[in-house]
């Protein structure tokens, strides 16, 4: 067994990772966004839990909103990209199966 503190300081840290999966922590400014039409994981399903703050994802040209407590699952293969439109910063704890980082 391995443990993992998140601290949600800086934009993005990979905190534990297996064989099988790794685990993320992500902090975007209001206004911050990461990603875009061309970023994509071709083999890893990205599990991206919002911890606090709200924004927009926009995953195969689909626009989402969210908020604490939804759970994103952007499939291997599928653009996206993740934008922090709220007054807050955006924490966001992700999942990468299989690992990609």
């Amino acid at each position: 067994m391995r443990r993992a503190s998140l601290d949600f300081e800086g934009f993005f840290d990979v905190r534990e990772t297996t064989e099988d999966a790794q685990a993320a922590q992500m902090t975007l400014s209001p206004g911050q966004s990461t990603g875009g039409p061309d970023n994509r994981h071709p083999d890893s399903d990205q599990w991206l839990y919002v911890v606090s703050g709200s924004g927009r994802a926009t995953v195969d040209g689909e626009n989402v909103r969210f908020e604490a407590g939804d759970l994103l699952v952007i499939e291997a293969g599928e653009t996206h990209e993740i934008e922090n439109d709220g007054d807050e910063p955006l924490e966001t704890l992700n999942l990468y199966v299989p690992p990609i980082y």
